[in-house]
């Protein structure tokens, strides 16, 4: 069954996670994906153990369900491909900066006038006509300038990165969010546009939904930052066996958890009386939980918490998660045999859809493993696409094998 996004052509000129991912969730759901590459590849390729063939786990991570085609567009054949791609694509997708794009004669400027319906969608590190419009922008740096790195160092005294590329993935989410709204209003109006989809905005959106506080009035009542979730006492609660996560968020839940607690003198705090208090003595709240979960185990805990309805997990390792019990239940891994890599484990498609339901129909691509079949596509001959081989302007590799994705799915 084609997904929801079948019919939909991406041309993917983009590299390292934030591009690649939003095009690859774009393949996830039916499109047809293009990966453009140099004829060096994404640098993401040599990322991981022992990438084997250009394909190390990074790269595996966010370009399956692609086709690559190598061009190089500072060769005018490269270029003129490219533009033959674009008139017929529905989205065009690229994270270098304006001024770079623009420099390659493939700006949106240049390709709404062949293909007036495309879709146009630019990532990079920040909006044009700042003072930052000139800087390239790679996670950590978008971390530090946005105040995430602020947040995440609050409680060891310094600021510091999350331990995860946080804002590219973020931003990719955006991208793609951006990227369906515009692909809905063409579909209601027949027109195009430019997208630009910066990091360094998306991110501080993302980071002062909460934060903002204080500072979202004009004058200002108070401070930015959320006090909830800027309390040093905001973690995983330790146990006499291991750790969980709790929150008896709402007044129901906190008078449940205060009985399962034995702790009647919390009950009767008023500091602790309503959400609003709580939240004013969320410090003091915090300390008491800790102290209270400190008393049994992690099982006696979760036990317990889960039949009084009070929000309660274990804390997961990223090396437990490929053997987490619920993810194994709702066959959220899944298995594909590779001729080159061999029994490739990767996440599945997150959303259900009940009638166009996404699918992995290919594993991530070798470099150029597609350009003979896209450029024949287009409409090339063989002599032509021979010249360009010659020439160095594409690369051809050796075709690897697509899967299904029924086959091999656990």
């Amino acid at each position: 069954m084609p997904g929801p996004l079948d019919g939909i052509r991406v041309i993917d000129l983009t590299t390292i996670v934030l591009g690649p991912l939003a095009a690859q969730t774009l393949g996830d759901m039916g499109a047809d994906v293009i990966k453009i590459e140099s004829p060096d590849g994404d640098s993401a390729r040599t990322a991981g153990p022992e990438p084997t063939g250009g394909r190390g786990a990074l790269f595996l991570g966010s370009n399956r369900n692609k086709r690559s085609l190598v061009l190089d567009l500072k060769q005018a054949t490269g270029r003129d491909a490219m533009l033959e791609l674009a008139k017929d694509a529905d989205v065009f997708l690229h994270n270098m900066r304006p001024q770079a794009i623009a420099r390659l004669g493939l700006d949106y400027n240049d390709l709404s006038p062949l293909n007036p319906k495309l879709v146009y969608c630019g990532c990079y590190g920040f909006r044009e006509g700042g003072p930052y419009s000139h800087k390239p922008a790679y996670d950590d740096m978008i971390q530090a300038v946005s105040g995430f790195a602020d947040l995440q160092g609050r409680n060891v005294g310094r600021p510091t990165y999350a331990s995860s590329i946080i804002a590219d993935k973020t931003v990719a989410g955006a991208a793609i969010q951006a990227i369906m709204m515009a692909l809905f209003h063409r579909e209601r109006t027949g027109q195009g546009q430019a997208v630009e989809v910066p990091m360094f905005e998306t991110l501080v959106a993302f980071n002062m939904i909460e934060h903002l506080y204080g500072r979202a009035y004009e004058p200002p009542r108070g401070q930015a930052g959320y006090p909830r979730a800027l309390s040093p006492d905001r973690r995983p609660y330790a146990t006499t066996d291991g750790y969980i996560g709790t929150l008896p968020y709402t007044e129901k839940q906190w008078s449940a958890f205060v009985k399962i607690a034995n702790r009647p003198d919390l009950a009767d705090d008023k500091r602790f009386a309503t959400y609003s208090s709580r939240l004013e003595h969320v410090d003091e709240l915090y300390a008491e939980v800790a102290a209270c979960i400190a008393t049994r185990s992690s099982a006696e805990w979760l036990r317990e918490l889960d039949a009084a309805h009070i929000p309660c997990v274990p804390v997961n390792g990223v090396n437990d998660l490929p053997d987490d019990p619920h993810l194994e239940a709702v066959g959220f891994w899944e298995f594909h045999d590779d001729p080159e890599l061999g029994t490739l484990r990767m996440s599945g498609v997150p959303s259900r859809f009940s009638e166009t339901p996404g699918t992995i129909r290919r594993m991530a691509p070798r470099l150029g493993e597609h350009s003979v079949d896209v450029l024949t596509e287009i409409g090339l001959t063989r002599e032509q696409i021979d010249a360009m081989i010659e020439s160095g302007a594409i690369v051809q590799a050796q075709a690897v094998a697509t899967v299904s994705p029924s086959e091999n799915t656990a």
